[in-house]
Parts: C-alpha cells; structure tokens; sequence
C-alpha cells in the first residue's frame, strides 16, 4: 500500500521529516558536527564535510573544527 504524503525517515530512534537535515547523534561520542544527514523521500542520506586541503604544514582547527586551516 503506498502513502499518499511523504515519507519520513528513521535515524536511531528519532524519526525525521521529508527534506529535514540534522547532524548525526552516535553514541558514546555524541554529535557528529562535521557529518550532516537529511531525508529524502523515507530514505536517509549522510555526508562529511567536505573541506578545502590546507596549504600550511601545521593547520589548526580554531574557527571550523571540521576543517584545518593555515594559521
């Protein structure tokens, strides 16, 4: 039987809405700030930040803690 609306996604035990993104809650270590997952049509989909290389030998992680960047 089909659903007539759209659908939502299940993500651990939350549930999410069509087109509803969130970072990624994984236990013991939390939050995934650099991950971000969303729904689309009853089907979750995840990615990781995507970040530019950085062009120092000794980035740091001050303003984006996803992201290295040359002091």
């Amino acid at each position: 039987m089909q659903a007539d609306g759209p659908r939502a996604c299940r993500f651990g035990r939350r549930w999410y809405l069509n087109n509803e993104s969130w970072h990624p809650y994984v236990p013991p270590f939390g939050e995934m700030k650099c991950i971000l997952c969303w729904c689309v049509s009853g089907e979750t989909h995840c990615q990781r930040q995507e970040c530019p290389p950085a062009a120092c030998t000794s980035p740091a992680r001050r303003d984006n803690p996803c992201c290295a960047k040359c002091r």
